[in-house]
């Protein structure tokens, strides 16, 4: 069984990460994505983030437009930092041995892995699934594949309709009062205004 993962902060979750789950769905024939919301994202330094139950309930509302896609607490019920190779291990974990892991992550977050916890464990566990993203290059899978051994027979690119949404500009939209219909589902966008998020 082929499982997608697509963890992230989803602050707040938008048509972009549905959009990537979509495409992934399509061209690998994922039966089931599941969405991770991170406790505290370590790349994301010390930003301000949206407490993790508001966060988790835009996921739930977000994903109820497919039956594919699941929401996943495990990083939410884990203390410390958020890190790929734990959540891949504690999927794996209730999966079983039968699933077929498939972590989805943009080209810009390709380009870093070499500074993610256990880069190896993380391969050995699953394939990496990697969307384009506007504005930045394809990398160069030679050279990570010298640094990164293995690499190269793991990552799969996909195309997709990915629009250039990222959860910075629309919460500077809601602080300025600006519309964000069409950057996120209808119902991340009333739960927004009803608990007065990034406002």
């Amino acid at each position: 069984m082929k499982i997608g993962i697509l963890g992230g902060t989803f602050d707040p979750i938008h048509n972009g990460h549905l959009g990537i789950a979509n495409a992934a769905c399509r061209e690998l024939g994922l039966v089931q994505v599941l969405f991770v919301p991170a406790l505290k994202p370590w790349l994301k330094g010390q930003r301000s983030i949206a407490p993790p139950q508001h966060r988790a309930e835009m996921v739930k509302l977000a994903i109820l437009v497919d039956a594919r896609y699941d929401i996943s607490y495990v990083d939410l019920e884990r203390n410390g930092p958020s890190f790929t190779v734990d959540t891949l291990y504690d999927i794996g974990k209730v999966s079983g041995a039968a699933a077929e892991m498939y972590f989805i992550l943009g080209m810009d977050a390709l380009a870093g892995l070499l500074s993610w916890r256990e880069p190896n464990r993380i391969i050995s566990m699953c394939h990496l699934v990697v969307a384009r993203r506007p504005g930045v290059d394809m990398i160069d899978l030679k050279l990570l594949e010298a640094r990164l051994p293995g690499i190269s027979k793991k990552v799969v690119v996909i195309d997709n309709e990915l629009y250039d949404i990222n959860s910075t500009d629309i919460r500077r939209r809601v602080a300025r009062g600006q519309s964000i219909e069409r950057l996120v589902p209808e119902a991340v966008a009333r739960y927004i205004r009803e608990k007065g998020l990034y406002s």
